[in-house]
């Protein structure tokens, strides 16, 4: 069958690739796409995981009764209900209309809220499972285990004890479309780890105790394969994938850095961030990311953040409040509960001011946030005095990072 691919002798990829959609979840940019991936056991019962989102479900669909010929699904094991894996349910149950539905408690109220199923066949068909419970297809043995919130009440994992396979849901899911490989060894992984951290610190990064909690309960298991239902299929280096997700879900930085992000309206905040960049540079900092609020999509911010233990915010003052562009960001960082982080301020204003001060706010509001030297707050183009207060903001953060580098 063309573009299904093997995990093991009767288990099956069968998921697509999505290069279409712009944006996941409507508002995180899909530059380089992504996939949704969807596994089917052939045993004496036959268990489809999971689906795929609804504009794909034709691919899909195709994939799947390619690889079944006269066979039928008897299980459709629904980890997950978000419909980017859900979307295709209603076709699955229309093609196979005695099929039955596995999931928790929490998954039907989401079924039955997203899609109406009271006409099909298989609505009374429902297999309601706890942690811990198995099910057996034949030689190969299901056994589901809970992970609730990572990253929805219903999240769910499932894992075949006779290949070792994790169906692991959205957990070490990435971003990015499968070109060619599935296989974290047959892939650039320094591209997908990348777009792995922009996926976790975007759509994850808020419930990281409640990551911990799942990746201490799998623990335990005897993993060969882990099958996300975004991005690579990992069977080489599980270890790197489970340390990124528990750094990460820790929020631990990754790397020596700096993030400069900023908002500039005629251009003096941004004079500013160059001279921190700069002096940054002269203080022996290699990794320097700077974004402009305005141009660069909130994402690719925040999952440098992610990435590096420093962090200098800048914003002109606009209606006596932090600039527009730079507000989302420090929203959802204080939503995430960002620390483990050493924070600079800086802004610029005319006459009352207000960036600084939000900037400030934010600060305040987290405990694990450490804001290092003296916040500066310039009145219209930055004079000598000013950009000397500014480089005293570079040399105390690179201080700190070095400090921290013993």
């Amino acid at each position: 069958m063309h573009n299904v691919e093997n995990l093991t002798e009767d288990i099956f990829w069968i998921g697509v690739n999505d290069r279409k959609t712009q944006r996941f979840e409507n508002y995180l940019p899909l530059d380089k796409g992504v996939s949704y991936n969807s596994y089917l056991i052939l045993d004496e019962k036959v268990a489809l995981i999971d689906t795929v989102e609804i504009g794909t479900s034709e691919s899909f669909l195709e994939k799947l009764e390619g690889v079944l010929g006269d066979r039928k699904v008897d299980y459709l094991i629904i980890n997950h209900m978000e419909p980017d894996h859900a979307g295709a349910i209603k076709d699955v149950i229309r093609l196979y209309p005695d099929i039955m539905l596995v999931g928790n408690a929490k998954t039907f109220p989401m079924l039955d809220a997203f899609y109406d199923c009271s006409k099909e066949r298989c609505m009374n068909n429902r297999m309601v499972i706890k942690d811990g419970d198995t099910l057996e297809l034949g030689k190969h043995t299901l056994n589901f285990a809970m992970v609730p919130m990572v990253h929805w009440p219903e999240s769910m994992v499932t894992f075949e004890s006779f290949t070792g396979t994790l169906f692991s849901n959205d957990a070490f899911g990435s971003f990015g479309s499968l070109d060619g490989g599935i296989f974290d060894d047959q892939l650039n992984l320094d591209f997908y780890e990348d777009e792995m951290r922009r996926y976790y610190s975007n759509i994850v990064g808020k419930y990281g105790v409640q990551t911990q909690n799942a990746i201490k309960k799998l623990s335990g298991l005897d993993i060969k394969c882990i099958a996300p239902c975004h991005g690579p299929i990992w069977r080489t280096d599980i270890a790197k994938v489970i340390k990124h997700y528990d750094a990460w879900s820790k929020m631990e930085p990754e790397s020596e850095g700096v993030v400069i992000v900023y908002g500039s309206m005629y251009g003096n905040t941004e004079k500013m961030a160059n001279s921190i960049a700069s002096q940054l540079a002269k203080e022996g900092i290699v990794n320097i990311k700077m974004y402009d609020a305005s141009k660069t999509d909130h994402s690719y911010i925040i999952s440098d953040i992610w990435k590096y233990q420093g962090l200098i915010i800048g914003s002109c003052s606009h209606n006596n409040a932090v600039y527009p562009k730079v507000q989302p960001i420090l929203s959802k960082l204080q939503n995430y509960g960002l620390k483990n982080r050493y924070l600079g301020i800086f802004g610029n204003m005319m006459w009352s001011g207000g960036g600084v001060r939000g900037i400030q706010a934010f600060a305040d509001s987290l405990r694990g946030v450490e804001v290092i030297g003296e916040s500066v707050e310039v009145k219209g183009t930055p004079k000598p005095a000013d950009y000397a207060k500014l480089e005293a903001i570079a040399i105390a953060m690179a201080d700190k990072l070095k400090e921290v580098r013993k």
